[in-house]
């Protein structure tokens, strides 16, 4: 155990308090058949664990997130502070609720932007290709570190949901309950194509500089603000944008015929790419996208059915009725083969016009479901 560290302070603006790390004696084995050490995973508790160790859940983050899901005193709210807390649906008065950054995230946890200690600078591109199996074999860790012998609960929506399903897949006797929300087993080659034009965005942007851009004056912001708009308009839908925005211009009565920003939906999107830029880092993009890309339990494992066959948990799945990015009939899919091997699943799809973002939202039927379930 002598290869284990913690830590204490804030590890950056909000993301965890404490982290966990694989050193040179146990190097974090990959899918790609290397291997990745030393390895930090920052993580963020809330609420006590009890005597017995019984009473944990593990919160999986999407694919920009970060391990702050809910505030303490003196941090700023959370990602999902309406979900997690004191008497909210994932009740920090009952369980202890853990939420970690993945690796190849920019918020705490080992990624592109680290140092590689065979070099002394940051990894860059020379950072390995990581995968869903790799991010949660990561997470496996925090077992043995915080004394949880198994998991009540594993939590996710989007490509925090993969990680959820494949938590399941993996470790299927240290998870008693697996919550995915507007995930899939694997992409669709529509959304393949939209991550795709994502990352080329930022390999396009002449500031990228092969990766390694750490310490330069000028970052390759321009590419990365594009994958994000592009990514955001995914998370969207149609209704949510009409509702929104319809064809409203942004201050201005009629049309300039220019190729400026004229409508609000546009510079909406620049405001979007504009504040993302100041958070996350270009190349954990390209490399989560691809992490997400290369998430197929069927392939993995031979078929879905195989993929969960050993697991005893109980499931729920929801989708959500506008989600062309994960649309529900894969949700649906994913349903019918845990139907087929008896296992204990639930599944809803929610009616919102939001789309693949509603997840996030403050969805009082969510809300219900999510806590309703972990009461059973």
């Amino acid at each position: 155990m002598g290869w284990w560290h913690f830590r204490h302070d804030w590890v950056s603006m909000y993301t965890s308090d404490e982290w966990v790390g694989f050193g040179s004696e146990n190097p974090l084995p990959l899918d790609s058949g290397g291997s990745l050490s030393p390895v930090e995973l920052a993580y963020e508790t809330h609420g006590q664990l009890s005597p017995q160790g019984d009473n944990a859940i593990l919160i999986c983050h999407a694919l920009t997130g970060n391990a702050h899901v809910a505030s303490t005193p003196g941090t700023p709210p959370g990602w999902w502070e309406h979900m997690v807390g004191p008497g909210k649906a994932i009740d920090t008065t009952r369980f202890f609720v853990v939420c970690s950054n993945v690796i190849g995230g920019c918020a705490g946890s080992t990624g592109p932007s680290s140092l590689n200690p065979q070099l002394g600078v940051p990894y860059g591109i020379q950072f390995p290709v990581i995968t869903i199996g790799d991010m949660v074999r990561a997470q496996h860790a925090l077992l043995d570190v915080l004394g949880i012998p198994e998991w009540q609960a594993v939590i996710g929506g989007s490509m925090g949901g993969m990680q959820a399903l494949e938590w399941a897949c993996m470790y299927p006797d240290q998870v008693k309950a697996v919550i995915a929300i507007a995930c899939t087993a694997k992409l669709s080659p529509q959304a393949l194509a939209f991550d795709s034009v994502g990352r080329h965005a930022i390999l396009s942007d002449p500031h990228w500089n092969n990766g390694f851009y750490y310490g330069l004056d000028v970052q390759p912001h321009d590419g990365l603000a594009i994958a994000r708009m592009i990514g955001h308009i995914t998370y969207l839908s149609d209704e949510a944008m009409r509702l929104k925005f319809g064809r409203n211009l942004q201050q201005r009565t009629d049309y300039g015929y220019d190729f400026n920003t004229e409508f609000q939906v546009e510079s909406y999107l620049l405001y979007q790419g504009d504040k993302f830029v100041n958070r996350f880092d270009a190349n954990s993009y390209l490399y989560l996208t691809k992490a997400v890309n290369y998430f197929d339990l069927e392939k993995k494992y031979g078929s879905l059915e195989g993929a969960f066959e050993a697991s005893s948990a109980r499931f729920l799945v929801v989708s959500i009725d506008s989600d062309w990015l994960y649309p529900p009939h894969q949700s649906k899919e994913l349903t019918s083969t845990l139907m087929k091997l008896n296992k204990q699943v639930s599944y809803a799809t929610l009616a919102s016009p939001y789309g693949h973002d509603a997840f996030l939202m403050d969805t009082p039927a969510l809300t219900q479901l999510v806590g309703a379930f972990l009461c059973q």
